[in-house]
């Protein structure tokens, strides 16, 4: 344990790496660095420490090393599961990497860019339609959120459907272990079979491994034309009928089917005034289509129409224009700000087999029931790779959370699922995972916590429970 003398020589220490203006020590100038962005998680740390290199935030890691302290990475705090939240000790350093935003390279013909952590999401994005390619990895917080931060928490999104989640579009990376050691794997290929693919460990690791300083991106071409449409639909039967029929007609170019339920519409109207454009179903999808090629717009007005006819769908509207698709996907967007406003809530991140979503649906609700009959549901998410934001909304103070937490997470367990689908364990799920997964998996995660931090300095208490450091 690193003593009041040692901290204060540490800090000192850290402004000889960084610089007296990359180090922040003062509360107040820290405090956006000691909260998550769902302000569930407060943390006090030692220092915030900005580094502007890779090899800056080599020599702070072993820095911290020395003294013994914990090193906390943090990219866009964007993230909701408290991952990037440092705890009360006054001992952990939050190393930000957000100076180290540089877009290194951009290949269009070979399709790749290689970026730093701290390049924003919706930057590299834009820079890469700029050359008419595609970064797809696209969610909600991208004006904010951090390249490091998507790959350490391997982020989702609405296009895993078409194109994978991000570990599907990390060809190399560059990390720093916690000795300090930088590993520089910036390959820029798509076949490379030499020994283990070693990065695959740090994808969705959540900075508890090593910290991923750049990263090579897989990009794709920009689609020229697609097509947006939202449908209501009778029953969450028929949307899994939709959804089997759109893969059959338009599967190659599906690259977003989003699942709203009736009560998450009510919630976007009840406090933005955002009223559904579809109505008469149990719930409703939001559908996008893109193509290079054109005639993605016949190819979906084909599929509505034999949807309309099958009674699959029984209302709905297909955008008309880039404004009218935006003003479509706004009522997906908004949801969990609308629910927000609604009062309290515990959000689930779980994934079930896509066919077993009608039953789960039933078993978790029936459960929930049981439970307590005042429970009310705000159900969305990702229909195409069966990622469900399944959050319960209280009904009072008197309502438990961690029981609704084991019902939810039961019911996903029974139907061959896993509780964090998109946003990771960070410190909000470690309980549950340690509840819920096999012996021989916790076993094998703390073999290869130990074999690459075995002084669990790496962001303690994220993904695995904290170990005792003396």
């Amino acid at each position: 344990m690193t003593t009041q003398t040692g901290r204060t020589a540490l800090v000192d220490e850290l402004i000889a790496i960084a610089g007296p203006g990359a180090v922040l020590t003062d509360a107040a100038d820290m405090e956006p660095y000691a909260v998550d962005w769902r302000r569930m998680f407060f943390g006090t740390p030692l220092c915030v420490v900005r580094p502007a290199a890779t090899q800056e935030v080599a020599d702070i890691v072993r820095a911290c090393a020395r003294h013994g302290a914990a090193v906390v990475p943090q990219g866009g705090n964007t993230g909701l599961a408290g991952g990037a939240t440092p705890d009360g000790s006054g001992g952990e350093v939050v190393l930000s990497l957000q100076r180290m935003a540089c877009i290194r390279a951009l290949d269009p013909v070979g399709m790749t860019m290689e970026v730093e952590a701290g390049a924003i999401l919706q930057t590299v994005r834009e820079a890469a339609l700029e050359q008419g390619r595609m970064f797809p990895t696209g969610i909600g917080a991208e004006g904010s959120a951090t390249i490091g931060g998507i790959v350490s928490t391997n982020a989702g999104g609405v296009n895993v459907l078409r194109y994978g989640m991000t570990r599907a579009l990390v060809l190399g990376l560059e990390v720093v272990l916690a000795d300090g050691t930088v590993v520089n794997g910036l390959r820029r290929l798509r076949k490379d079979n030499a020994g283990y693919d070693w990065k695959q460990l740090f994808i969705g690791s959540e900075g508890t491994l090593g910290i991923v300083t750049a990263a090579v991106l897989r990009l794709v071409p920009a689609p020229q034309h697609s097509v947006t449409a939202f449908i209501a639909v009778p029953d969450i039967d028929a949307a899994l009928a939709f959804y089997s029929l759109a893969q059959s007609r338009i599967g190659d170019t599906l690259s977003a089917f989003e699942l709203i339920s009736a009560a998450s519409v009510g919630l976007q109207e009840k406090h933005f005034g955002l009223k559904s454009p579809a109505s008469g179903g149990q719930w409703f999808i939001l559908l996008e289509g893109a193509s290079s090629l054109a005639g993605i717009g016949e190819a979906v007005e084909s599929l509505l129409a034999e949807a309309f006819e099958s009674g699959l769908a029984v209302d709905g509207v297909a955008a008309a224009s880039q404004q009218q698709a935006r003003a479509l996907w706004e009522i997906r967007e908004r949801i969990t700000e609308a629910e927000g406003r609604e009062g309290r809530s515990v959000k689930h991140d779980i994934s079930v087999p896509v066919t077993a979503i009608p039953a789960f649906l039933a078993d978790a609700g029936k459960a929930l029931e049981d439970l307590s009959p005042a429970l009310r549901l705000n159900v969305f998410g990702h229909l195409g790779d069966g990622n469900l934001h399944y959050n319960v909304m209280m009904a009072g103070p008197g309502d438990d959370g961690a029981a609704i937490n084991r019902t939810v997470h039961d019911a996903v367990l029974r139907h061959g699922g896993s509780i964090s689908a998109e946003h990771g364990l960070g410190q909000y799920r470690v309980g549950e995972w340690l509840r819920t997964k096999t012996p021989a998996e916790q076993a094998l995660s703390a073999a290869l916590k130990q074999t690459l931090d075995p002084a669990g300095l790496l962001n303690p208490g994220k993904v695995l429970p904290r170990r005792d450091r003396g």
